[in-house]
């Protein structure tokens, strides 16, 4: 599977550790975040091996949640090397998150 589903240790463990990755921020419930689901699939599988693209569950994470401030979901947070370095809130095009990953793979 080439999007990992992360815990709030996992996170803390992977996404340090990588170079660039994609984390989207999403709850069972939230149906934007169900509309995104296909398109954060397939940027797993274009960037597999090139970056690490991530799902965390707020409900099961709220603490992370908090701590990068997602007050509503849909919400992708791009790091390098455990830093953040963009944001996008709510459903946007693909193209609006490999311009993010192209810029840094």
């Amino acid at each position: 599977m080439s999007v990992l589903h992360l815990n709030e240790s996992e996170f803390n463990e992977k996404i340090p550790a990588a170079p660039i990755a994609m984390v989207d921020f999403w709850a069972t419930w939230c149906g934007p975040c169900k509309m995104l689901a296909p398109v954060i699939d397939q940027m797993g599988q274009k960037y597999e091996g090139k970056a690490t693209v991530a799902k965390v569950d707020i409900d099961e994470n709220q603490a992370l949640a908090a701590k990068y401030g997602v007050m509503s979901i849909p919400t992708i947070i791009f790091f390098q090397n455990g830093k953040e370095i963009d944001r996008k809130v709510g459903v946007q095009p693909a193209s609006a998150y490999t311009a993010v990953l192209d810029a840094h793979v």
